[in-house]
């Protein structure tokens, strides 16, 4: 076999395109997963804290600002993707690596297949680092909800002017 059945086979067979996205998968998951862990714990503190305090609102508050960082942290992913392909000159400019990269890890796909032959694989690989992270962001999210529905509750609760003995009741 010589080199250029050798090179024409790892083209064909996306190797390159394997080795890349491995890597990025993995530093994308660890960066994914060491934000979600630190947007959860400092929620679950804060908003036990609040809820403590009866301060209803100041949960809510916080549940959104969490929200909009679990949205952050998925910017920053698509960003990652993106640098990296304009890195490697699989695409011409960044922008438009960013925008393939968005495009690709939401899975919307409104963007055509701009990778090089020897690289198509890394779009399946994009994409599936973006379905676990929607994923696992998601599970974060809802039990998260967990003590936002508590001061919600209690806060109509007040508005009510229910009892004191059937608030407690939603503890």
């Amino acid at each position: 076999m010589t080199i250029t059945n050798t090179i024409s086979l790892a083209t064909e067979f996306d190797f390159p395109a394997y080795l890349l996205g491995f890597a990025m998968l993995m530093l994308v998951m660890l960066i994914h997963g060491i934000a979600l862990l630190q947007i959860a714990k400092r929620y679950e503190v804060k908003s036990f804290l609040h809820l403590s305090e009866h301060r209803y609102s100041s949960v809510a508050l916080i549940f959104y600002v969490s929200v909009t960082c679990l949205f952050l942290v998925h910017l920053f992913e698509i960003m990652l993707w993106g640098i990296s392909l304009w890195l490697f000159n699989l695409l011409p400019d960044l922008g438009q690596s960013i925008l393939f990269s968005g495009s690709t890890y939401t899975a919307m796909g409104f963007m055509d297949d701009l990778l090089p032959n020897g690289w198509k694989m890394l779009a399946i690989i994009i994409a599936f680092s973006g379905m676990f992270a929607f994923a696992w962001t998601a599970s974060v999210m809802i039990s998260m909800t967990r003590n936002f529905r508590q001061a919600y509750t209690h806060m109509h609760m007040l508005k009510l002017k229910l009892p004191a003995e059937v608030m407690e009741r939603f503890k």
